[in-house]
């Protein structure tokens, strides 16, 4: 059986604020909206017509009790040019990135929503690097620097190597 991550449920105090953090700056469209029970609403968003929702938000929460139930929830991104637009993006709408990094395998950017939920957005890398991994980077580094900068950060490390050749043992690992 194969596991992909479908959506994220994220519980929120106000909506109005939320929603269009996730739709303007993030560019996900409302697929459905409406009421779970009692006055509990509830807001369904997608980027992707195969995913009715890859974000749902209630407003379940009160203001500022603190409570979080999501560390973070993240998104692949196609490509670094959507990374460093999506940078660019964030930045012009007054949204701190707390962690610009590299995992060895991905470049990530860490955010957080109008209610501090945690938000990374992701472009894979071509290597496999033993997780956890994290150091800074600069992703306005061209591709070539980045992926210089990416090998040295992580070429000492244990079980570093081809992101393809990972996939195809975990494949036959599989496959039994």
């Amino acid at each position: 059986m194969g596991m992909k991550l479908s959506h994220a449920f994220i519980n929120v105090a106000d909506l109005d604020a939320v929603v269009p953090f996730y739709t303007d700056v993030l560019g996900f469209h409302v697929t459905d909206r409406g009421t779970l029970r009692g006055d509990t609403e509830a807001v369904f968003m997608s980027q992707d017509p195969d995913n009715h929702h890859q974000i749902a938000l209630a407003n379940t929460m009160k203001d500022g009790d603190g409570t979080r139930n999501l560390a973070h929830v993240a998104f692949r991104l196609e490509s670094l040019d959507e990374l460093r637009g999506l940078k660019k993006r964030l930045a012009s709408e007054g949204v701190d990135v707390r962690r610009e990094v590299s995992h060895g395998n991905a470049w990530s950017l860490y955010f957080t929503d109008p209610e501090g939920n945690g938000v990374e957005c992701f472009v894979d890398t071509p290597f496999h690097v033993r997780q956890p991994q994290g150091k800074p980077t600069d992703l306005d580094l061209d591709d070539a620097a980045l992926l210089k900068k990416t090998e040295e950060d992580f070429g000492q490390e244990p079980e570093f190597g081809s992101y393809t050749e990972w996939q195809d043992a975990f494949r036959n690992k599989l496959s039994g």
